[in-house]
């Protein structure tokens, strides 16, 4: 067993990369280590699949809490379906690897990574990625690589790789790039409202570890040597020839139609007369296949596509940086808490917002600690929004992308949990989708939010700019549809406020952009992005003053920590009656906050006096309404809160002589007192007589007023 191991301290620790030694059947497998956090990556392939026309990449990232040292929670003591992390690490690790293998390879692939070690501090995300492209380099596979990627933090102005679980909670970014050592292949970046040419510095910042990071695997490749097998495209039998020679311009006509349907049914006429005229007889010998034929089309279509915006026009005839006309409506639903509606172009986002009390936050546990979700989006695309039959499943691994995409570039700009204790809910369904339906559900979730009360520090909004790059020319488009998408060379999602940037995704079908074009993006971005926050702010121009009257009602106050038993009882006695006898529903946390939480505002204010009763502290000049509790020669024991009495002496009980306490009052009887002092040892010490003459004056002047 012959170990190969290189390292590279980067940051506050070492990075190593290790083979040799384990999984040594796949075509490539990796340690890739960093801190005490290790993950094990391997690579497999096997021959492509017949009929298919697309390269078969499929990656996996599975976090096994045994790293750590922990037990799955629930009943069952084993790990089942993926995590939303560890589905959102795996298109990670998918995005930038994609591009780098040759065009018409289609292979089956397959990248299979799992932490085995954690630290509890550095994310194995990263670190998989890293993996994916070591073992990818090192097998006999045709990769381009090598490719690095890194994690970005941004604490206190200085910009700090691979950041810990604690410095990320301080940091004011958290931005995940790959790339070569030439260019930036992809970007998954959240900001507190990054200004556009900080983000770039970051940008920038990162790529030089990247460069870092593909000498540490190109290193590794060298020490292993394996030679990479020959890939050559398949012969070419001149179904491309003749279709473009014949079809071109009528082609590239249709594809001018206005409108997404009826530019697809003047394509779908075209496609068959080229087929008849190509394929009269699919039996002769000689003649063209289906698959050579659909191979073709596809060809030509993006051809005319990329040819028509090099040319400087746009399917639909904007220019580069037009907007297509966007609608905004709230309070589209009744008895939901929010909603609104989202239209750009031929993409619709409906947005619902439901607010709910603590006990309504998702708790997620992994390899970290515990912890709760008091905001989530979640992203669902339906099939009718694109015209197609589809069975309806569970989200799959791109509404989970999106929805995750959508949910951070929005939280940034939620109230403080003390400001606004609600639990928020957005859900963002894609009802018509033609390009960027993420970007959509942002700026929808901005409308809803606002709608329903939700007292955001900034409206955010989001666009997505694509590029079509043919040689050393290339141009940017605002706000790109289906087919350039499709065809185009980049999907570069830019969510961001006025102030700057919040939520930064690069998606690209080429190997790599330059520091000029991401700069050029995220201005233009930002143009876009202020004109779509003028129309967003005509529908409604700022949050509403209070939540919806469907909405719980959310009261919070904070008691000692010392009386949560109090206000617990024993065996939750107390707290039960409260919520039974009032219909609140009561959350406490160790630190004494409590919230009360009830179905209108004066069942959450009916329980939020009984908690306040009960768990009141004595105040000295206070006059209290009490009940007698004892009664001895000396004085009267009186109860002026739950669980507390003081003792209001015989010589307190009135102005004149006393001669018994019995005279005055007797057990059970109810009376005012006021509290004179509270000694030392925290007795409370009362008098009834100088109550009685302070409501007697206060009485008094009220009748002269």
């Amino acid at each position: 067993m012959k170990r190969i191991k290189v390292e590279k301290q980067i940051g506050q620790y070492i990075f190593s990369i290790e083979t040799g030694a384990l999984a040594k059947q796949a075509a490539g497998a990796v340690t890739v280590q960093y801190g005490d956090t290790v993950v094990l990556v391997a690579a497999a392939t096997d021959k492509p699949r017949p009929g298919i026309d697309f390269f078969p990449l499929t990656c996996d990232y599975r976090e096994r809490v045994a790293a750590a040292g922990k037990f799955p929670g629930g009943f069952i003591k084993r790990e089942g379906r993926p995590t939303t992390k560890e589905t959102l690490t795996a298109r990670l690790m998918d995005r930038p690897i994609r591009p780098l293998f040759p065009e018409g390879f289609n292979d089956e692939v397959q990248i299979q990574a799992f932490v085995m070690s954690s630290d509890r501090q550095t994310d194995g995300d990263v670190l998989a990625m890293n993996g994916a492209a070591a073992a990818l380099g090192i097998s006999e596979l045709p990769f381009d690589g090598p490719l690095g990627s890194v994690r970005l933090g941004q604490i206190d102005g200085k910009f700090v790789p691979f950041p810990t679980q604690d410095e990320l909670e301080a940091s004011t970014l958290d931005l995940i790039i790959s790339g070569t050592k030439d260019a930036v292949l992809m970007i998954e970046g959240f900001g507190r409202e990054l200004p556009e040419d900080e983000m770039v510095d970051a940008i920038l910042t990162a790529h030089g570890y990247v460069k870092e990071l593909c000498d540490l695997q190109q290193e590794l490749i060298d020490k292993i040597g394996k030679a990479k097998k020959a890939f050559t495209l398949p012969v070419n039998d001149g179904c491309y020839d003749a279709l473009k020679n014949g079809f071109y311009d009528q082609a590239r006509q249709a594809k001018q139609t206005p409108g997404k349907h009826d530019r697809a049914d003047a394509m779908r006429a075209v496609k068959e007369q080229a087929k008849a005229a190509l394929i009269p007889d699919p039996t002769a010998d000689g003649a063209y296949s289906d698959a050579s034929f659909s191979k073709a089309w596809h060809d030509l279509e993006a051809k005319i596509v990329r040819d028509l915006i090099l040319d400087g026009t746009r399917a639909d005839g904007r220019d580069y940086k037009t907007l297509r006309a966007i609608e905004c409506e709230v309070d589209l639903l009744p008895r939901v808490h929010g909603s609104a509606l989202f239209q750009r172009g031929e993409t619709q986002a409906l947005i619902t917002i439901t607010l709910g009390t603590g006990r309504d936050e998702q708790r997620v546990d992994g390899l970290f600690d515990e912890f709760s979700k008091r905001f989530m989006l979640d992203y669902n695309f339906p099939s009718f929004s694109v015209g197609e039959c589809r069975p309806i499943r569970g989200p799959g691994r791109r509404e989970i992308g999106h929805g995750a995409l959508a949910e951070r570039s929005v939280n940034p700009i939620l109230p403080d949990h003390d400001e606004f204790p609600y639990t928020i809910r957005v859900i963002s369904d894609i009802l018509e989708s033609n390009g960027s339906s993420s970007m959509a559900s942002v700026c929808g979730a901005t409308l809803g939010l606002m709608a329903a009360g939700v007292p955001i520090t900034n409206p955010v909004a989001g666009i997505s700019v694509g590029l079509v790059k043919d040689g050393e020319k290339w141009v940017l488009l605002t706000d790109i549809i289906g087919d350039e998408d499709h065809y185009g060379d980049m999907d570069f999602k830019i969510a961001g406020t006025q102030n700057g940037i919040t939520g930064i995704q690069l998606d690209l079908k080429i190997n790599g952009i330059s520091e000029e074009i991401i700069r050029a993006t995220l201005a233009q971005s930002r143009e876009a992005r202020i004109e779509i926050l003028r129309n967003m702010l005509s529908a409604i121009p700022r949050p509403r003053a209070g939540v919806a009257e469907s909405a719980p009602r959310l009261f919070r106050t904070q008691i000692s920590p010392d009386k949560i038993g109090l206000l617990i009882g024993p065996g939750g006695k107390t707290i039960r009656g409260i919520q039974e006898d009032t219909g609140v529903t009561i959350d406490v946390e160790e630190d004494g906050t409590v919230t009360i939480a009830g179905s209108d505002e004066a069942t959450a204010k009916a329980g939020l006096a009984r908690v306040e009763a009960l768990t009141a502290s004595v105040q000295v000049g206070r006059i209290y309404d009490g009940v007698v509790t004892s009664v001895k020669d000396f004085g009267a024991f009186v109860e002026i809160l739950p669980g507390r009495d003081g003792l209001c002496h015989i010589s307190e009980l009135a102005d004149g002589y006393v001669a018994s306490v019995g005279d005055v009052c007797k057990v059970g009887d109810h009376m005012k007192v006021k509290v004179i002092a509270v000694d030392e040892q925290d007795r409370v010490k009362l008098s009834r007589k100088v109550a009685m003459r302070e409501l007697a004056e206060s009485e008094t002047e009220t009748v002269e007023a």
